[in-house]
């Protein structure tokens, strides 16, 4: 008769006392129970052995797995989490890789798996992402072709002090050059920790921001005084277009990262903040695996910039064929007897002039196309910046 999952225990039971009262033999008995031979001569064996107990379910798991992860290896992933808790397993396992290169690491997915098991994952509500801009990214082949520069958003320290973190990055090898907490997001506080930058690191080809202040403003090619100051030393500002900021992906996924570590967690004062925010700058660049870089941190891949700092910024010098005029303090230049506004980014500046055509003059600060100027009418005409070697 066919035995009920329930009574699994009670029917074995019954088939050892039919056995053991010797009436019939072990095939009369396990005909009557509707076992084989085999299984009826199991718990017979498991029953002079081990009693009562014997006669319970076994595992069935293998006893020993050959692809097992060991428990020293189960002991590292768990450490290297709790010394990076913001990290994945696809950056604890390269960052393993490289301190232990003589112990064979399990693939990332294991390593996730022991997390999981462990509770050291903390889920993520998925979010529907847009298609990544590519542009202008393809000309990034090289350190310091550009540069990437931006505010994390701002707050507050624990003692209600404001804090905006500058943050810049070299966009090829994802260096990150800089990341100081800064009182507000004014030009000049951002020129000074420029030039710490730029002694340190040299001096990048071009320097890719945003639209807002202090990095930009409405005026003509919008300049901005700290766009002015990049221009002097030879750097092209470019500006990703309004609303996209997936245009300086690299640089946001960085500011992701920076919040996590960083931030979500604001400490007393300012100085304090700072240690951390120099902990995390150096974690990043020595430290931490990028995949884009073939899990390698940036410093791997990043050189200083063959173009140094000068002592003294030189004045922009024009073509024999331009007309010079200076920016008068007012934002004005004079030309054929009127003045005419251009912009307050470039008082005490030198501009050139050129004809662009019969009815318009262009105007250039350096290499940079501003506008144009209607001859007759005096007034300019706005047109996309343009830069000119």
């Amino acid at each position: 008769m066919p035995w009920k999952d329930i009574q699994v225990l009670d029917q074995r039971m019954s088939f050892i006392v039919a056995y053991r009262r010797g009436e019939d033999s072990l095939a009369a008995v396990c005909r009557r129970f509707g076992v084989s031979r085999k299984t009826g001569r199991k718990w017979v064996e498991r029953y002079c052995e081990s009693g009562l107990e014997g006669l319970l379910d076994r595992s069935r798991a293998p006893h020993r797995h050959p692809n097992a992860v060991s428990a020293e290896i189960v002991r590292l992933v768990i450490m290297a989490k709790h010394e990076h808790p913001a990290w994945g397993p696809r950056k604890l396992i390269p960052w393993l890789r490289r301190r232990h290169p003589e112990i064979e690491l399990p693939a990332p997915s294991t390593a996730g798996e022991i997390l999981w098991r462990h509770d050291l994952v903390q889920p993520r509500k998925r979010v529907r992402r847009t298609d990544p801009w590519t542009r202008p990214f393809e000309d990034c082949t090289a350190p310091n072709e550009t540069w990437c520069i931006d505010f994390k958003g701002w707050f507050r320290t624990l003692d209600g002090v404001r804090c905006d973190p500058l943050t810049i990055t070299d966009a090829y090898s994802r260096m990150l050059l800089c990341c100081r907490g800064l009182e507000s997001q004014n030009g000049r506080l951002v020129r000074r920790a420029m030039e710490r930058v730029f002694r340190e690191y040299g001096l990048p080809a071009t320097i890719r921001s945003d639209n807002g202040t202090p990095f930009a403003s409405t005026a003509p090619g919008g300049l901005s005084r700290l766009s002015v100051y990049w221009i002097k030393l030879g750097i092209m500002p470019e500006r990703i277009r309004p609303g996209h900021p997936e245009e300086n992906g690299r640089h946001e996924r960085m500011h992701r990262t920076l919040k996590a570590e960083t931030i979500v967690r604001p400490m007393p004062n300012m100085p304090a903040q700072q240690k951390v925010f120099d902990s995390f700058r150096l974690e990043f660049n020595e430290e931490r695996p990028h995949e884009a870089l073939g899990q390698n941190p940036p410093a791997s891949l990043y050189r200083p910039s063959e173009r140094s700092y000068p002592s003294r910024i030189r004045e922009i010098e024009y073509a024999s064929e331009m007309t010079v005029r200076r920016v008068r303090t007012s934002g004005e230049i004079k030309w054929k007897g009127g003045l005419i506004y251009l912009s307050e980014a470039l008082v005490g500046e030198p501009v050139g002039l050129v004809p662009e055509s019969e009815r318009h003059l262009a105007i250039y600060f350096g290499p940079l196309k501003l506008c144009l100027m209607d001859q007759s009418t005096h007034q300019l005409v706005r047109i996309a910046p343009e830069w000119k070697q």
